[in-house]
């Protein structure tokens, strides 16, 4: 039986970094805001396990009434599904045939749902789920601006409908659709408008289906970002909000009600010159595709563009001397999370709990 993690009661200040945190306070009140909005409404939540890739973490969204997860890959629906996860939606297409056999395999463990945009996706899969002897739900993925995966809004969706509802060990569930073209749109109120007519074109589309005499069992999309306005637009049935339970930098401005739970901890490692500061953490441990991270205690310290593999260089730093602790506020919470295998959770600065990130890693 393994023993404590002899890191459990240390301060934060005698960690070795980089080393990635969670504050339990801050990400239970995340939890509990999100799930008391959806509480008594007719959409509920389904998180998407992409943000932390933590089951410790999604056993607690369910907990608080998620009524499933969402994930981005196939892998990470396996890693739930291992740990005993029974309703599991991939939001992505899942192609090969490989992949379409693992596919029906964890399909005869829990609910499985995956996307699907054309009849190729479905032939395979039903083939697949046909050799293991089981049925996977198949939501109809359609583009409502994004320009990325997606049949067409309307007839287009409605012609592959009428072309898999026949097929063998598959069941057509619903449809997906996802406003990500908007979920940057600072200002709020454009941002919910611009979002909600962007998601109509799908509930047009479940309606269109429906008059066809098709049951749509559900719309799945959304995100942290439109929470409030796409997630409560009559017709759609589940949120795929992940980041809130994190939080991130960018998320930050766009949803500030949610507390940045997520930190990356940090030391100066060099001070080169009287104006300049390099940090021991760079490309290797921070997710930095939506831009470079904040410091938390010192917002008016900006990170300048230069971030290599193992190093971030600061200049106009405070008096900060070598050793000095800083948690970086990551801009993406999603891909550092993916960075790490584990996550300390911390309490007035103390560490309480060591969670694994089982499906770091898990790009397949």
């Amino acid at each position: 039986m393994a023993g404590v993690d002899p890191r459990i009661g240390m301060k934060l200040s005698d960690l070795e970094t980089p080393t990635l945190l969670l504050d339990r306070r801050a990400c239970e009140n995340n939890i509990q805001r999100m799930s008391s909005f959806f509480k008594d409404r007719p959409s509920k939540l389904r998180p998407h396990f992409k943000n932390h890739k933590c089951v410790t973490l999604a056993r607690k969204q369910i907990a608080s009434g998620a009524v499933g997860m969402t994930c981005a890959k196939l892998a990470e629906a396996e890693v739930l599904v291992e740990h005993g996860f029974d309703d599991v939606l991939i939001a992505n297409q899942v192609v090969g045939k490989i992949k379409t056999l693992r596919l029906a395999r964890i399909a005869k463990k829990a609910r499985i749902g995956v996307a699907i945009d054309c009849l190729e996706h479905a032939l395979a899969i039903s083939q697949s789920a046909f050799e293991e002897s089981s049925t996977v739900n198949l939501l109809v993925e359609v583009d409502i601006g994004m320009g990325r995966c997606g049949v067409q809004p309307g007839e287009p969706a409605l012609e592959l409908v009428r072309n898999i509802v026949k097929l063998p060990n598959i069941r057509f569930a619903g449809l997906q659709a996802y406003e990500g073209h908007l979920v940057n749109v600072l200002d709020r109120k454009e941002r919910s408008s611009r979002a909600q007519s962007a998601m109509q074109l799908a509930v047009e589309t479940r309606r269109l289906i429906e008059s066809a005499g098709y049951e749509v069992f559900c719309i799945s999309g959304c995100s942290s970002a439109t929470y409030d306005s796409t997630g409560t637009l009559a017709g759609v049935d589940e949120i795929q909000a992940g980041t809130y339970v994190t939080m991130d930098k960018q998320y930050k401005k766009l949803v500030p009600e949610f507390e940045n739970a997520l930190s990356l901890l940090v030391r100066v490692i060099s001070r080169p010159a009287s104006n300049k500061a390099v940090i021991d953490v760079g490309v290797k441990g921070a997710g930095c595709e939506f831009g470079l991270p904040g410091i938390r205690d010192f917002p008016d310290v900006e990170i300048p563009f230069f971030l290599a593999e193992e190093h971030c260089v600061i200049n106009q730093c405070p008096d900060w001397q070598v050793g000095q602790l800083l948690h970086f506020i990551p801009t993406h919470a999603c891909t550092t999370c993916n960075l790490h295998r584990e996550i300390l959770v911390h309490e007035n600065d103390i560490v309480v709990e060591v969670w694994p990130i089982e499906a770091s890693g898990k790009l397949t």
